[in-house]
């Protein structure tokens, strides 16, 4: 197996921070296991027929998998995706589409109570202390609405912005948000491709964080740096 290679950080070059959200400052699948129960529980309530033959998470995400492949206008748009899906099954059942709508807002308000790993805080405040920090995201969680907004100076997501990684350009949008270049830019985060192959492609320094220990599968690319939690991170920085 491949692993990283020694940290070659140049903590001197950075000045400023992308970080990933899901996954690398709380983990995501307990909350969107939550979020679906919730969600089936408003159906059971409002939409009776189609919680009968879409209660169960399981089938409801089966539905939203399969816009993903017959939407691939609405990819890089989490949102769109799970309300179109939703929309889908009241349809199917014979409920009232428009439900798709407060249906959605259930399941999303549920999606951004999010339980913090306990390296993330206290990491974001330090970095916060130092640099402008970029949120850069795919999913849709709310910097804002999770309680974080405060240590962030921009938040880029693919469903604003468009496009999400490891396409380049929101990266480099982010680099310009906090007015530096991309290569004077630090990004953090846990997933191989989206965001060390992602990050390294649109030129930035970059932190994989690898909470489990997951062999590196992406040679002869390398991360500039391999951590476990993210005050390892900090303290590699300070």
């Amino acid at each position: 197996m491949n692993t990283p290679a020694p940290a070659t950080l140049a903590p001197g070059r950075i000045r400023a921070i992308t970080i990933d959200l899901d996954d690398t400052l709380w983990p995501i699948w307990p909350i969107i296991e939550r979020a679906e129960a919730t969600l089936g529980a408003w159906l059971a309530v409002h939409a009776p027929a189609t919680a009968a033959q879409w209660g169960d998470p399981a089938a409801l995400r089966e539905v939203r998998n399969q816009m993903h492949l017959t939407r691939p206008d609405l990819a890089h748009d989490l949102s769109a995706l799970r309300r179109e899906s939703i929309r889908l099954v009241l349809q199917r059942a014979g409920d009232d589409p428009a439900l798709a709508e407060p249906a959605f807002e259930v399941f999303f308000a549920e999606r951004q109570r999010v339980e913090l790993f306990d390296d993330a805080l206290p990491a974001l405040q330090w970095l916060a202390q130092r640099y402008p920090v970029v949120a850069l995201s795919n999913g849709n969680a709310d910097v804002h609405r999770v309680g974080l907004g405060e240590h962030f100076h921009a938040a880029f997501s693919a469903r604003e912005f468009g496009v999400g990684k490891p396409d380049p350009r929101i990266f480099h949008a982010a680099a310009d948000s906090a007015g530096v270049q991309p290569h004077e830019v630090l990004h953090i985060g846990d997933d191989a491709q989206l965001d060390v192959v992602g990050g390294l492609g649109a030129g930035m320094q970059v932190a994989w964080l690898n909470r489990a220990g997951h062999p590196w599968a992406h040679a002869p690319l390398q991360p500039h740096t391999t951590v476990t939690d993210l005050m390892a991170l900090c303290r590699q920085l300070d």
